[in-house]
């Protein structure tokens, strides 16, 4: 069978082996990481989104080459721009993509058409096939996942200039981003001039990346997103939905108030899984004999353990934004939001990995302008 042809980027050289083992530390983060996973597997997938498939024609750069060239990115918090020029003057992060010393990065607009090869010819499904790949090695190197798995949602502001953008309605423009919506955030109790307190609301403008995760593991293992004023609890069963088809070995479901719908707790209940979605105080305390079961739900083991369980996605999206530049959105629509949602995840769960199964832990490095 003829094999693919690809840009040659001296890999296998003298400048692209024995002066890396030379340089990069044994327990460097990115050296574990080369080593640790097969990236040939992601070049067979997206080769498929290529015409001609790297057989004919101009040789294109491997693809495993520029995905682990975006996964620098999202590692580091930077733009395409920014991480042509990581890569050129950080060894282990030109190691890492499979570049000789003596070869420069492919240059940032490289990375914008394999994006677009992405969002335009591998669409929707080539997200989700990239998670799950992820997921799949994780439970080829014997991760074991824990028996509680963890749904929540978690916001990112549009990549738009509000105040900017009212004034092109007025211009009728319309918006920057029109897929961006209004979205509530959370409520804050805040104190005012005369000493009584108010309660209010506060909202974003964006987008939200619903998310379910192992709370053993704190693998990610299902994303969708969906404009900022998306219920959040409508998006539940579909989750658990895709971690069912991944096989994901789990028997409780734990989730905060705005997943707390009948047609959640029953979805798990016909699915023999266990329910720790946090009960409102309405259901819990209502003056009627319908109360019972979920008085009941509350005391049971699995409720419990789940309920303190949690906290765990909440930290996780706390890494995404600080670390991973999660709090805002690099582009503009939805698609490409997925693009950047998939991305995070997919680093978040490779450190998991790396860090679960040789020890080594990922550590934050600055760039300099």
């Amino acid at each position: 069978m003829e094999k693919a042809r690809f840009v040659k980027t001296g890999k296998d050289s003298f400048f692209g082996e024995y002066l890396y083992e030379k340089t990069v530390p044994e327990g460097h983060f990115l050296r574990k990481l080369k080593q640790e996973i097969d990236w040939d597997r992601f070049t067979h997938k997206l080769i498929k989104l290529y015409k001609g498939e790297g057989l004919v024609g101009r040789p294109p750069f491997d693809p495993a080459m520029l995905l682990k060239i975006e996964l620098v990115a999202y590692l580091y918090n930077l733009s395409e721009r920014q991480v042509e020029v990581y890569i050129n003057e950080n060894l282990p992060a030109k190691y890492f993509v499979g570049l000789a010393v003596d070869e420069s990065a492919p240059d940032h607009s490289t990375l914008t058409v394999f994006r677009d090869r992405l969002l335009k010819r591998g669409k929707l499904k080539i997200f989700k096939e990239m998670l799950e790949e992820i997921v799949r090695i994780a439970l080829e190197k014997g991760i074991q996942f824990g028996s509680i798995q963890l749904i929540d949602s978690v916001h990112s502001v549009a990549n738009v200039n509000t105040a900017k953008d009212r004034q092109r309605d007025k211009n009728d423009k319309g918006p920057h981003d029109p897929d961006a919506q209004w979205g509530a955030k959370h409520k804050q109790t805040i104190k005012k001039a005369d000493g009584s307190e108010e309660t209010r609301t506060q909202y974003f403008y964006g987008y939200k990346t619903h998310t379910s995760m192992n709370a053993e593991t704190g693998i990610i293992t299902s994303v969708e997103v969906t404009s900022g004023e998306a219920f959040d609890g409508h998006h539940f069963c579909s989750l658990v939905d895709h971690d069912i088809e991944q096989d994901i070995q789990v028997e409780t479901y734990a989730a905060d108030k705005a997943y707390d719908d009948t047609e959640n707790h029953f979805y798990l209940q016909e699915n023999n899984l266990h329910s720790a979605i946090r009960l409102k105080n309405s259901r819990t305390n209502k003056k009627d004999p319908n109360k019972q079961p979920w008085q009941e739900l509350k005391k049971t083991a699995q409720y419990q353990l789940g309920s303190k369980e949690r906290y765990k996605i909440e930290r996780k999206f706390g890494e995404a934004k600080q670390t991973h530049g999660f709090g805002k959105c690099r582009y503009i629509g939805k698609p490409k939001y997925l693009f950047q949602a998939t991305f995070v995840a997919m680093v978040l769960n490779l450190k998991r990995i790396i860090k679960m199964t040789v020890g080594v832990g990922f550590k934050t490095q600055a760039f300099a302008d």
